[in-house]
């Protein structure tokens, strides 16, 4: 009797409610032929139950894949596309000779979706870049797909306006979702890899940091802007500045600097306290270690480092 699972099982990864729903009263059909052909004394009750429970177990399976309306498990290949398409776009483009760039980014958990994300864009035939880095509200399954979202809609905002116009067309695209409380925070860079020279913007997000190899000291680039999402028509302060060889940015997410017991100005100077090792070991692999030495795992986070080279 118990070998009656197995169409059952095999039905539900890939049939719908309704085609499922005719396989179990055929095999319902086939097992009651069974029992009379065998009499009932060959009837086992622990083989109906488990049979019935796999059943009820698939039939619940399809149900909840229908509401996506796709058939078999092509609803989970599309989530895994979806989650395959965020992590590219999170992955810097390759820069000219004469600097290094990586990019880190952790869920909270390990889960495969996560509240932070970052695009970037950098033009063949310019040397100008743009990184974004984007601190959706919310944790878990809830922020993940808020995130996919606007990864896509930011995606396609960030290289297409001009820098200034870059954070308040992202504010508006928020405004007009009316999500309630699905807010974002995010910080803005545009560098020009030719001179060095960078605009940061950012919108309730933690500040970048500067290294000044010259001075070996890591300096706060303070801007200040309102949550997107949150205040129509905001606007955004910038801070200017220059990256000279040897000198480095970081770009990053609360889930590095802050947590409940700790205030983000303390997380701040604990990243920059880690960070310092960097300027003497080398910048290589140096977001992976930094993610590794200080980051929570109890929230999203991410980080991105820029390093200019002393000798191209």
């Amino acid at each position: 009797m118990s070998s009656f699972v197995a169409p059952v099982l095999v039905g539900g990864l890939v049939l719908s409610v309704r085609r499922l729903l005719w396989l179990c009263l055929v095999v319902a059909a086939c097992m009651a032929g069974a029992i009379l052909g065998a009499g009932v004394l060959m009837l086992r009750l622990g083989s109906l139950a488990v049979v019935a429970l796999t059943a009820a177990i698939m039939l619940w399976n399809a149900r909840s894949r229908s509401n996506l309306g796709v058939a078999g498990t092509r609803g989970e290949s599309m989530l895994i596309d979806l989650r395959d398409r965020l992590l590219s776009q999170g992955e810097l483009p390759q820069l000219p000779r004469g600097w290094y760039a990586e990019a880190v980014m952790r869920s909270a958990g390990g889960a495969s979706f996560a509240g932070d994300f970052m695009v970037s864009a950098m033009l063949p035939t310019s040397s100008r870049l743009e990184v974004a880095v984007v601190d959706v509200s919310g944790k878990g399954l809830g922020a993940g797909t808020r995130a996919l979202l606007l990864s896509g809609a930011f995606g396609g905002l960030i290289g297409s306006v001009a820098p200034k116009d870059f954070l308040p067309a992202a504010n508006a695209y928020l405004m007009r979702q009316e999500w309630g409380e699905g807010f974002a925070t995010a910080v803005y860079l545009v560098l020009d890899l030719r001179t060095g020279e960078f605009e940061i913007r950012t919108a309730g997000h933690p500040p970048a940091v500067q290294l000044h190899a010259g001075s070996g000291r890591w300096v706060v680039q303070h801007s200040e802007g309102p949550v997107l999402g949150l205040i129509a028509n905001a606007e955004f302060s910038v801070a200017r500045g220059r990256v000279q060889p040897g000198d480095a940015l970081l770009l990053y997410t609360d889930g590095l600097v802050e947590t409940p017991q700790r205030d983000i100005a303390l997380g701040i100077d604990k990243l920059v306290g880690e960070a310092e090792r960097l300027a003497t070991r080398g910048f290589d692999h140096g977001a992976t270690r930094l993610v590794d030495r200080i980051a929570s795992q109890n929230d999203d986070r991410a980080l991105v480092l820029l390093h200019r080279l002393v000798r191209g």
